[in-house]
């Protein structure tokens, strides 16, 4: 069966009105219990859009009071922004904040290194900033590890649109001006720490001219090589010889400090040695001369006695063990030394000793039958005394 119903919802007659399905719903909306609290009082529901309203005010203030406030650590300085006065904050801890009106941002106070000339992650070489050209013409590879830090965090984030690069702009400019000056030699040996030193000086002065907020820390060599393996392989021997002069250098320096303490000590007692032989030699000169003068003074007086009483003294000492007899004319038997009466064999007393002929060598006058009898006297007084002072 065909059906035509019009765009008001009725059938073909056009018996209905459009308008009865609202009415009749609205109708039914009315018949709906309403809803009582505890009190016995009406609960008005709220309009959907008041609710909207309501939660929208809750994430307001969630996300206001978040934005309320910053935790700063150690590590970071904060850079507070207020109406486009920025100002920075150091101590660390909990701060406050104006939510919408204030602006904070972080930047770190650890410091950072910055390669040049190579790759930190593949250790690959960058030619374009390691290889440079030395003084004396000669191409080097260098490489070098900057280190940085931020000391002003305001101009580090206002005063430069980049000055990482800013720096490492820099950095490059004067390694390759001081490498310059040096030679290959210098650059890959010995020459390391007063290059390193020196681009550091140069790179710090001119980091405070250009107040961007950076200081640099720390500038090394990490690597420095000839370009090709001949070259590197020639520079390493030069390196272990230069080595091996140093060690022995030193080894030669220590020998020395070691035997010069002993040398000084060795010549210090040779010559205290010295002195003291020197000072016995005086010494037994100056007895000598001083025996010698008495003896003198003694000759002067009685020189033919002395020359005997020397003679007998020597006697004495060359042949320690020799008896000396000494027999006048009147047949008397004396002894040097003396020994005792007690002592010798009966009856040697009246017997002749012979006469010991190195007496006229002494000094003794040879005694003749010519001679007057006041000279044998004279003689014989001598003796006496002779033998008196040799007891």
């Amino acid at each position: 069966m065909y059906t035509n119903r019009n765009p008001f919802g009725g059938n073909q007659f056009g018996n209905q009105n459009p308008f009865d399905d609202l009415l009749k719903k609205k109708k039914e909306k009315e018949k709906e219990p309403e809803a009582y609290d505890s009190n016995g009082k009406k609960i008005r529901k709220k309009p959907p859009y008041k609710r909207m309203v309501a939660a929208l005010i809750v994430i307001f203030a969630v996300i206001t009071g978040m934005n309320s406030y910053y935790v700063l650590d150690e590590d970071n300085y904060a850079v507070v922004t207020t109406l486009g006065n920025p100002q920075a904050v150091s101590k660390a801890g909990l701060h406050f904040k104006i939510p919408y009106v204030q602006n904070v941002r972080l930047v770190s106070k650890i410091i950072t290194g910055m390669p040049i000339g190579y790759d930190i992650e593949t250790k690959a070489s960058i030619d374009e900033e390691s290889v440079m050209i030395t003084k004396d013409f000669n191409f080097v590879n260098t490489d070098f590890y900057l280190e940085y830090m931020v000391s002003d965090p305001v101009k580090y984030l206002y005063a430069s649109q980049d000055p990482e690069a800013t720096l490492k702009m820099l950095a490059q400019s004067y390694i390759r001006d001081t490498v310059g000056i040096y030679t290959v030699d210098d650059v890959i040996t010995t020459g390391k720490a007063a290059i390193q030193s020196e681009i550091k000086e140069k790179l710090t002065n001119r980091m405070i001219q250009e107040d961007i907020g950076l200081s640099v820390v720390n500038i090394t060599i990490q690597d420095a090589f000839p370009p090709t393996e001949e070259v590197m392989n020639a520079f390493k021997n030069v390196e272990n010889a230069k080595q091996g002069k140093e060690t022995a250098i030193n080894n030669a320096n220590k020998d020395r400090s070691e035997k010069i303490p002993q040398a000084e000590a060795e010549c210090d007692q040779i010559i205290k040695e010295a002195e003291a032989e020197k000072q016995s030699r005086i010494n037994e000169a100056q007895g000598q001369v001083s025996r010698f003068e008495q003896m003198y003074a003694e000759y002067s007086k009685y020189p033919l006695i002395t020359k005997q009483r020397m003679f007998y003294e020597t006697m004495e000492d060359v042949l320690p063990s020799l008896k000396v007899y000494i027999v006048d004319e009147a047949g008397t038997q004396k002894m040097l030394p003396l020994d005792s009466f007690m002592d010798m064999p009966a009856g040697q007393g009246s017997q002749p000793v012979p006469w010991i002929n190195s007496a006229c060598a002494s000094g003794f006058p040879p005694r003749t039958s010519r001679q007057p009898e006041q000279v044998r006297n004279r003689h014989r007084t001598q003796s006496s005394r002779v033998i008196k002072e040799a007891a």
